[in-house]
């Protein structure tokens, strides 16, 4: 077996069972026994459970970051000084996502999965990895989103970015059963792409809305 195909294996193998398992109840066998290779061969290619989980991520947000960069100089390019819209800026999210190559039908359901694992279970090592290679991508988008929401402040956008990641997780991590409820249900069928365009809109909309905490009633004892 060539190294490359062991270490595909490996990785496609831990990916698959994180995701339905999460990270803690998955346990390298489990994984060997999947990918069918031996324990000594995750131990040489990978030396330990987080260094796999970290290299599932970068199979992914490697080529993914690099892409954003790319995605994100040309919308800068494009506005020629000015601020990129919030409609554009969503856009280049999910269409990076879907030029990203994938090893199986449920490569971004899988990964969503994982991306909400990561802030759900307790694996500090993670975030820690994953601030540490991504933080200036993810820092620049950081950026771009505070230029194209000047109104809000930075409390309300944090909320806003938190309620935009919690709905992009649930609906992507669950396009295969929503895909199959409506089909069931309704009898169309859909596809990640229609589900991502309908997407974006929805969350553009959500950041922009406006401010109803001011009519709130106060909250009495």
């Amino acid at each position: 077996m060539a190294q490359s195909d062991t270490v595909d294996r490996i990785l496609d193998a831990a990916e698959v069972l994180f995701a339905d398992r999460g990270f803690s109840e998955t346990s390298l066998r489990m994984i060997t026994s999947k990918a069918k290779v031996n324990l000594a061969a995750v131990n040489y290619h990978f030396g330990s459970k987080n260094a796999l989980i970290h290299a599932v991520f970068a199979r992914f947000l490697t080529p993914y970051s690099a892409t954003l960069d790319e995605v994100f100089d040309d919308l800068e390019a494009e506005a020629e000084g000015a601020v990129p819209t919030l409609d554009r800026l969503l856009w280049a999210l999910a269409e990076s996502a879907a030029r990203m190559p994938q090893r199986n039908e449920r490569g971004i359901s899988i990964f969503m999965r994982l991306l909400g694992l990561a802030y759900t279970q307790s694996q500090g090592h993670l975030r820690k990895f994953l601030e540490q290679e991504y933080s200036d991508t993810f820092g620049r988008f950081m950026r771009l989103l505070k230029e194209a929401t000047p109104e809000l402040s930075a409390v309300d956008r944090y909320w806003r970015i938190q309620f935009m990641l919690g709905a992009t997780a649930f609906t992507m991590s669950s396009s295969d059963a929503l895909i199959d409820i409506l089909e069931t249900k309704i009898g169309v069928e859909t596809s990640v792409q229609e589900i991502a365009a309908r997407l974006v809109p929805f969350l553009a909309a959500g950041m922009k809305a406006p401010d109803k905490m001011q009519t709130l009633p106060p909250v009495t004892q």
